[in-house]
């Protein structure tokens, strides 16, 4: 079916119907002259009869300049009124309604349809879609993203696509949207960040107990607190650019999660590995282990990775702010997570507990060591991680 806008084909029946009028009009002057015709017989008939016994002179004519063509009586162009065909010319106002139905599409929500933008109000937009009624989009729906007025996003006479929110309502008029349009297309973005691993950077629009508070593609994205690695206070982080992982992207729930100690600890993992010795900085204390800062992200000292003696406590061996040196024994960069030993320093097992100076000391000739025993058991086949926590 033809794609006819409502506005054109109403211009096409107005000119049918002008048409129908003029078709009449000539009709009209056909029967009056026909009438006049007809009397003007009668009265040439009557005058006839008074005039038979008058003889007409020859003489007394005016002759037909010869140059004057006189149509046969037989020739069709000698009538004078044309005839029209008035077959099919006329309409009801049901067949115009009718008629108008043709053009229009079965439009339902949540179809995607193409518009024209032709009216800019002050609470929305008044849109050509086809349908016998200009749509309407409400302000709230011109886009995903805050905006002051519809003229930053829309400009007369400009030919978009539209999301159909709801059924016509009693005037037949549909609600529309960008908006949902851009949501649709943000949530397939992100997915698609996700499955690449891709590390993005995001403002910070917000904080609160919880964490931060970020825009991903026009989503509002959550970064929880144990997942910002950053020295400031949350309230200071506002209007900083943060590079960020995904951790959940979830349209169903509505859940956008990311992280930022992630991208951190993928940036830092490209310059670290296995067996590195780096020095850190006691961050916090927990009854598993130490997180030690090492250049900005944060790494673990579980408990049993302190010292081949058993310890009761990291309290008993380490104090916040407490400077270190520790070996990197894993790097996971999907999970985000950096382990790290000073058993492996230590010269002599308990060292940790007796002289951490002398651990620190040796740190690097230690780490040699046992960097050559991984070599070695790896190519006895052995896993080096079980090697090296024996």
């Amino acid at each position: 079916m033809e794609k006819v806008s409502h506005y054109l084909l109403v211009d096409r029946l107005y000119l049918m119907s002008e048409n129908l009028k003029e078709s009449e009009k000539d009709l009209s002057q056909e029967n009056k002259l026909k009438d006049d015709e007809a009397s003007l017989s009668l009265e040439t008939n009557q005058e006839s009869d008074e005039i038979e016994s008058v003889e007409v002179d020859s003489q007394d004519i005016d002759p037909i300049p010869e140059d004057i063509d006189i149509p046969s009586a037989e020739d069709p162009s000698s009538n004078r009124v044309k005839k029209y065909d008035f077959d099919g010319a006329g309409f009801t106002a049901d067949e115009f309604a009718s008629l108008l139905g043709k053009y229009d599409y079965n439009f339902k929500p949540g179809d995607i349809v193409k518009g024209t933008v032709f009216a800019l109000e002050s609470k929305g937009a008044m849109i050509d879609i086809g349908a016998k009624t200009a749509a309407f989009m409400p302000m709230q729906e011109v886009s995903i993203n805050r905006v002051e007025g519809l003229s930053d996003v829309l400009q007369p006479s400009e030919e978009r696509e539209f999301f159909i929110m709801t059924e016509e309502n009693e005037d037949g008029q549909l609600s529309l949207s960008i908006r949902r349009i851009e949501y649709q297309r943000a949530w397939e973005r992100v997915r698609q960040l996700q499955k690449e691993d891709a590390t993005i950077y995001s403002e910070v629009f917000a904080t609160n107990r919880g964490g931060a508070l970020v825009r991903v593609e026009g989503l509002r994205g959550f970064i929880p607190g144990s997942h910002i690695s950053t020295r400031k206070a949350k309230e200071e982080l506002v209007a900083d650019f943060l590079p960020l992982k995904f951790l959940e992207v979830d349209e169903e729930r509505n859940r956008l999660v990311l992280s930022h100690r992630r991208a951190l600890v993928e940036r830092k993992m490209n310059r670290l590995e296995v067996g590195e010795v780096v020095v850190g900085a006691v961050r916090g204390i927990k009854p598993y282990g130490a997180f030690i800062d090492i250049g900005g992200v944060s790494g673990l000292l579980h408990i049993s990775e302190i010292s081949h003696e058993h310890i009761e406590t990291p309290h008993s061996v380490l104090n916040v702010n407490d400077q270190m040196k520790v070996m990197i024994i894993d790097l996971d960069a999907e999970r985000g997570r950096i382990s790290l030993s000073t058993k492996a320093l230590e010269p002599e097992p308990g060292d940790m507990l007796t002289d951490p100076q002398k651990v620190f000391d040796n740190a690097e000739e230690m780490a040699a060591k046992y960097k050559q025993m991984l070599l070695e058991q790896a190519e006895e086949g052995e896993d080096p991680i079980a090697v090296m926590n024996v």
